[in-house]
């Protein structure tokens, strides 16, 4: 594959319109890529229509898997009056980078990887080993595509994980897990001069934000890399009107996991709480989990982290840096798998995602093909 067809094929996917939909489209286009190939195994895993994760799996050794994951799904454009060019358009501009939504976030990653993959193919590798394709549903939502896989099984038999997520090709080996709740407070209507008539959600809700507040603040373990366990409220909404004491109040709040904090005892924490306000007089809250992923442990001494950053090195030509994601990645979701295997992030990007004119240097994107190539022979083969 040419240089122009590499980039005509991440042109061609930036352009197709998955804002937190519609990943069928990408999934139906890769899988066309492969389907010359004899040899590759091809699995689309549904959610609903028009969410189809899929797995392509090449090579016929069982010596070794190595995984290169990526997500189909990108946010919302914002106002795309604010955009120098239409958020979709993937154009490219005289100094080489490729601009659109997702871009960045991830597919300058997604298709990397799938190109990596089929020029293996052209040159009749991997002669030892398998390597596994993982392009996901929903990673910027619910993270459900990435949860379902894991419980089918898909990732079981890996021996390591690339996570292909916009890194400017940095290297990171730890993240941050994500609890998304939302708490909803049920009251009584009355009018505001007649307050004892009624039950005021706003002001129950506010009870629980302050009392979750505190009580979550009881873990002050401190991780190395990712720092502290941070809990934000970041959506209130309650209320009808200024005279009327509110029926019924939500509130949606983040919780930022360290690997020293997992999901499942934050989660104990906050669902006492609830309970515990419940059985006062006039609470009626309910807890509902949007999101739950424990954070991504890592070791940057690691061989599989040592392995990646020497070979990424060895393609940009320069240090890179080793350091913690505060973002959250679908390996939140792989490290429920069976398989214990280390994962990495690594991939083409820049720090524009989730904005405006977010882009990708074409550049970058065409060494991060280049670099999963080398990545997959040498790790298959043993080299690290």
């Amino acid at each position: 594959m040419d240089q122009q067809e590499k980039i005509k094929l991440l042109q061609r996917i930036v352009q197709m319109e998955t804002v937190n939909d519609h990943e069928s489209l990408v999934a139906d286009y890769l899988a066309t890529l492969f389907q010359p190939y004899p040899n590759v195994e091809m699995t689309r895993v549904r959610y609903k229509s028009g969410r189809d994760n899929l797995v392509v799996t090449i090579g016929t050794d069982h010596h070794r898997q190595l995984g290169f994951a990526g997500h189909m799904d990108v946010v919302a454009t914002g106002d795309p009056q604010k955009w120098d060019h239409a958020p979709f358009s993937g154009d490219i501009t005289d100094d080489f980078k490729m601009v659109g939504r997702g871009a960045s976030d991830m597919k300058a990653g997604l298709a990397a990887m799938v190109i990596a993959a089929l020029e293996l193919l052209d040159q009749g590798e991997p002669q030892h080993g398998q390597i596994k394709l993982i392009c996901t549903i929903a990673e910027e939502s619910t993270m459900v595509g990435s949860e379902q896989l894991t419980k089918e099984g898909y990732l079981d038999d890996l021996d390591a994980l690339v996570i292909c997520e916009g890194s400017g090709l940095d290297i990171s080996y730890t993240h941050n897990g994500d609890i998304d709740y939302r708490v909803t407070s049920h009251g009584k209507a009355a009018h505001s001069a007649s307050p004892e008539m009624g039950v005021n959600a706003i002001e129950n809700l506010m009870t629980f934000w302050h009392t979750a507040k505190a009580e979550l603040a009881k873990f002050d373990e401190t991780d190395a890399v990712l720092g502290n366990l941070l809990h934000n409220v970041t959506v209130i909404k309650g209320g009808e009107q200024i005279n009327s004491i509110p029926a019924e109040a939500d509130l949606e709040a983040n919780i930022r996991l360290i690997p020293q904090t997992p999901a499942k005892v934050v989660k104990q924490r906050l669902e006492a709480v609830i309970a515990t306000l419940n059985q006062q007089p006039g609470f009626e809250l309910d807890l509902e989990y949007l999101l739950v992923g424990d954070a991504l442990p890592g070791d940057q001494n690691g061989d599989f982290v040592q392995f990646v950053k020497r070979e990424t090195e060895a393609e940009v030509g320069h240090e890179v840096t080793l350091s913690g994601d505060k973002g959250t990645t679908d390996g939140s979701k792989f490290i429920d798998s069976k398989g214990d295997f280390p994962m990495v992030i690594v991939g083409p990007g820049s720090n524009t995602a989730h904005q405006v004119n977010e882009y990708v240097d074409l550049n970058q994107y065409l060494k991060a093909i280049e670099l999963y190539k080398n990545i997959s022979l040498k790790f298959l083969e043993g080299d690290n």
